[in-house]
């Protein structure tokens, strides 16, 4: 293929990734190690009580943002380094937890405690949906042609909701008065709030995401069965290999780059969980990384965002990605080379 053949198809891509992914990338990486704040100036306000013949005036100093020419307040923009990273991982608080021997104070820290919930959430949903997904495949692939249609698009239906919505639909079931949690009170004799505690919304976020996402891993694993060769299985029955056995030498290595694949795709995705706390309504129990980056992006009562803060959350959380997809990214590699050779 020409050069100039190869550019007309890859160059409008490259400008869209350059302009919507690098370009904003750069500037978060830089507003990260800025802070802005408003200039502020001290004024003489004089406030009156109503009134005429018994009317007191009040004069008080106030510090108040310079309003320019335009109408907007009138900001500074000063280099500070690592100061905001260090703000967002507050190292001081967690070295004194560490020296006083009290770890559990860590999970105070906001940061340390959306860290803890990122990780625990990524981790335990990921084999749930590899297992889910491909047990599904398995059974749907073994089923009788004529229920396969309704069978595949039943699975389909959490994976084309919304997350919100369906991270809203688990929250109606289960709050107050919801159909399941009437079920289990009536079946335990006790009032029941599944969202009272922090564990009970983590349990529901991870049953949530895990059904969610399923029918992904299961379209994927489902195609993946179609190219599975069948004289290889033929051969395993005939040596007398058990249906466990089968699937553990044959099937599973036929999927592994799909298992790769979808670990990658969950790995990324889950780090970034945000839908689930809006839709549980979870922050005043668990908060994730990308939650504490919107957190810091809401004004306060002057109307002030902490941008700089929530840029330096925003790139720590995009090095936690990029740890996590260390290690099935080097198996990719390592795949890539051996079958090239």
């Amino acid at each position: 293929m020409k050069f100039k053949t190869f550019a007309a198809f890859v160059g409008p891509s490259v400008f869209m990734m350059i302009l919507f992914i690098a370009l904003p990338l750069v500037s978060v990486l830089i507003q990260s190690f800025q802070i802005t704040q408003p200039v502020m100036e001290r004024i003489e306000v004089e406030t009156c009580t109503p009134g005429f013949l018994t009317q007191t005036c009040v004069t008080e100093i106030k510090t108040v943002p310079i309003i320019g020419d335009d109408g907007k307040t009138v900001t500074t923009t000063e280099w500070t380094g690592f100061e905001s990273y260090r703000n967002v991982l507050q190292m001081d608080k967690f070295w004194a937890a560490i020296s006083n021997g009290t770890p559990g104070e860590i999970l105070q820290i906001d940061f340390w405690k959306a860290l803890r919930f990122t990780l625990m959430f990524t981790l335990v949903t990921l084999p749930l949906v590899i297992g889910v997904g491909l047990l599904i495949a398995l059974t749907v692939n073994n089923a009788v042609r004529a229920v396969r249609g309704p069978v595949i698009f039943i699975s389909l239906l959490p994976f084309i909701i919304t997350p919100v919505i369906g991270s809203l639909s688990i929250y109606w079931l289960f709050v107050g008065d919801g159909i399941l949690t009437s079920m289990m009170e009536r079946w335990s004799g006790q009032n029941i709030s599944m969202f009272a505690q922090a564990w009970t919304v983590e349990l529901l976020m991870y049953f949530y995401r895990v059904w969610h996402v399923a029918p992904f891993a299961f379209v994927i694993f489902y195609a993946g069965l179609q190219s599975v060769n069948m004289d290889t299985l033929e051969s395993a029955v005939i040596d007398g290999a058990s249906r466990f056995e089968r699937l553990r030498h044959v099937v599973i290595p036929h999927l592994m780059p799909l298992i790769i694949f979808i670990s990658l795709i969950h790995l990324m995705d889950c780090y970034r969980v945000f839908e689930e706390i809006v839709g549980f309504r979870a922050e005043a129990h668990v908060k994730s990384l990308q939650w504490l980056t919107y957190d810091f992006l809401r004004p306060d009562d002057a109307g002030n965002r902490a941008i700089s803060r929530a840029s330096a959350s925003a790139m720590l959380t995009m090095i936690g990605i990029v740890f996590l997809l260390i290690l099935p990214l080097r198996r990719t590699w390592r795949d890539h080379k051996g079958g090239s050779h």
